[in-house]
């Protein structure tokens, strides 16, 4: 009967131990600051990194400079397509050659697209986001390769249908 005794003793004399550096209850710095105060919504625009913009450049152009090309092969396969016969016939056969040839052509654009893509996820691995100069400047060279693009597959899209493909 002492022994229970005894430890219910020790037990209760352990909570009257001095404090063991716990933290202060004290208001900290971090609280003295009003939540409620405003945050600037709109901030700094910054500027494009040079090396960036010159990649973009770069894709832009490459999908400009495969334009020409696209049309005068394109103009071949429209050619080729409206008067293909049936299937698996010989003009049907040179038809999907020019189609073909298009669509490898389409490629330059596609990876000007595939390029600007890089360039961005290649930025926001170095800096962990973009300021919104280089998001601008991405957006804009996405949208007219996006554009280009755009027109190209409408135009295969296209000569595919009346091949029958």
């Amino acid at each position: 009967m002492r022994l229970p005794l005894i430890l219910a003793a020790v037990a209760l004399t352990g909570a009257c131990a001095a404090p063991r550096g716990y933290p202060s209850l004290a208001p900290r710095a971090a609280e003295t600051v009003d939540p409620r105060v405003p945050i600037d919504a709109t901030p700094s625009p910054g500027t494009v990194d040079p090396r960036t913009a010159t990649a973009l450049a770069a894709a832009v152009a490459a999908a400009r400079g495969g334009i020409a090309e696209f049309e005068r092969l394109s103009g071949a396969a429209e050619a080729l397509s409206v008067g293909a016969g049936p299937a698996q016939g010989e003009r049907w056969i040179a038809a999907q050659q020019a189609l073909s040839a298009l669509v490898a052509q389409h490629g330059v654009t596609t990876r000007a697209a595939a390029d600007i893509d890089a360039i961005a996820a290649d930025r926001i691995d170095e800096t962990r986001w973009l300021v919104p100069a280089t998001r601008a400047a991405i957006e804009d060279a996405a949208a007219e390769v996006g554009s280009i693009n755009a027109a190209q597959t409408a135009t295969l899209e296209r000569i595919a249908a009346r091949l029958g493909g």
